[in-house]
């Protein structure tokens, strides 16, 4: 590939500390130290055993706590502190426990003295509101530990070894130093944004020093809605790595923007890499993420689907020094509408750890190609050698993942013999399952209009609701307005 220029990239630190600080609304952190946790059992191994040293307060914020065996150990280590005396507070999302947990499973923690709150459940006078959702991985002991990741409180992420269903891969870090109140100060924020304030307590009470943990320096990047600190920083990763770019997305769904940024390095000579999942526990995001493959691979970024359960990772590591893992899935939802965070890091050390883990990754991957494309050679080579498991529990088929069966069952036996897939000329799943649907809907529309009719007529309802509450609280609040301040 030719490349048409080189620039500095990473190399100029001024500048880049500069943009980078500016594009994340995030300062770069020294004095830390960071650990990698790779899947969920080193999580959840990790973060009991942080809750069971705490002394002073714990601090957990998780999309998800589902109501199973890994969800009462932590509801019940969160009890047990609380009643040692220990501040426990925990922030789970609405959406996101939704048909996993109910409020009454947190009834032993409040009983113990422990606070929880639920993120945005649906509220009148707010028809979108709800949309907004907490994806934030977070715990934090202390002030002196703090984790950030992709894992849930769930046992769906162990896998089920009864049905020769691996493990989830997931990744995350454990975090020591001054980065820690960064993290707490997030958490902080997301609870204030679900009700009062933190109360004044002395054990909340940050420690006398923030001693340095170790020489890593870092950025904690905690966003909310309408903010796309994560958006704008990806867009400059992208922009300014000159050698290599390889990410991990669970959820991948490129806007024009950041895959032309992708494009642009990739024909500027960067191998940028992107890794998503062959199986996901949502077809219908899968099936989005394999619309957009044939422009990534026309620009030369090269395409990895995982050949496992499930791959939940959210993972970037740039040029051997930066690297970012967190909460933060590569599409509109994360970098525009949820609470999210993740972690920057600018060290060599950490960088070169995350890259050898990727390069494990791909020997279970399978790489999609473009028609007409030859297998490549050497290293690069690193491809499944077993075919994929069964689908994650608990997650169901679709009529677009069925319509792509036909075409993957066409391509396995290439596959086996070559270790890659080829991308045929027209992604046919997402434009059949759109038909299908359509189709569905016409004829419940011509034989049971009552189907159709009444769910629109709930929607109108919720609509009209609503905005009538939005009303009386906008007029309400004019009309205090206008008592406090009469005319003269």
């Amino acid at each position: 590939m030719n490349v048409r220029h080189r620039t500095t990239g990473f190399s100029n630190r001024l500048f880049a500390e500069q943009a980078l600080s500016r594009s994340a609304g995030a300062p770069l952190i020294g004095g830390n130290a960071v650990e990698l946790l790779i899947d969920a059992q080193a999580h959840f191994d990790a973060w009991l055993a942080a809750i069971a040293s705490a002394r002073r307060h714990v601090f957990l914020e998780n999309y998800i706590v589902r109501d199973d065996a890994i969800g009462q150990a932590f509801r019940d280590a969160l009890v047990e502190r609380a009643k040692a005396g220990v501040f426990v507070a925990v922030i789970a999302d609405w959406a996101g426990c939704l048909g996993q947990s109910r409020s009454s499973f947190w009834n032993p923690l409040r009983q113990a003295g422990g606070q929880v709150r639920i993120y945005n459940p649906p509220t009148l006078g707010s028809s979108f509101g709800w949309v907004s959702r907490d994806h934030r991985k977070v715990l934090v002991v202390d002030g002196e530990v703090g984790f950030l990741s992709g894992v849930c409180i769930s046992e769906k992420w162990l896998g089920d070894p009864g049905r020769d269903v691996p493990p989830w891969r997931d990744t995350g870090v454990t975090l020591r130093g001054p980065a820690v109140a960064e993290i707490e100060h997030a958490f902080a924020d997301s609870w204030r944004e679900s009700g009062a304030p933190l109360a004044e307590d002395e054990r909340l009470s940050p420690p006398v020093e923030l001693r340095e943990a170790g020489d890593v320096s870092l950025r904690v990047i905690a966003t909310h809605p309408s903010t796309a600190g994560m958006y704008r920083l990806d867009q400059m990763v992208a922009a300014m790595a000159t050698q290599t770019l390889w990410l991990t997305d669970a959820y991948f769904v490129g806007v024009a923007p950041y895959v032309q940024a992708l494009s642009a390095a990739a024909r500027d000579g960067v191998d940028v890499r992107l890794l998503v999942p062959g199986t996901s526990d949502i077809p219908m995001v899968a099936s989005m993420s394999r619309s957009g493959y044939r422009p990534l691979l026309k620009a030369g970024i090269r395409v990895f689907e995982w050949n496992g359960s499930m791959l939940h990772a959210k993972t970037a590591v740039a040029d051997g020094r930066w690297a970012r893992v967190g909460s933060s899935n590569l599409n509109i939802a994360s970098w525009l509408s949820n609470r999210e965070i993740d972690v920057a890091i600018e060290d060599a050390r950490f960088a070169g750890q995350l890259a050898a883990q990727y390069e494990k990754d791909l020997e279970n991957a399978t790489e999609i190609l473009l028609r007409g494309r030859h297998p490549r050679s050497g290293k690069d080579r690193m491809r499944s050698r077993s075919p994929r498991p069964p689908r994650p529990r608990g997650t169901g088929g679709s009529s677009s993942r069925a319509a792509a069966g036909a075409l993957r069952i066409a391509n396995t036996v290439g596959a086996a013999i070559t270790q890659h897939r080829v991308l045929g000329e027209t992604e046919t799943g997402p434009v059949l399952a759109g038909a299908a649907t359509s189709l569905a809907l016409t004829v419940l529309a011509i034989l049971w209009p009552a189907v159709i009719a009444w769910p629109l007529a709930l929607i109108g309802a919720w609509f009209t609701v609503n905005l009538a509450v939005s009303w009386w609280t906008l007029r309400a609040r004019r009309t205090r307005r206008a008592d406090d301040d009469p005319a003269p």
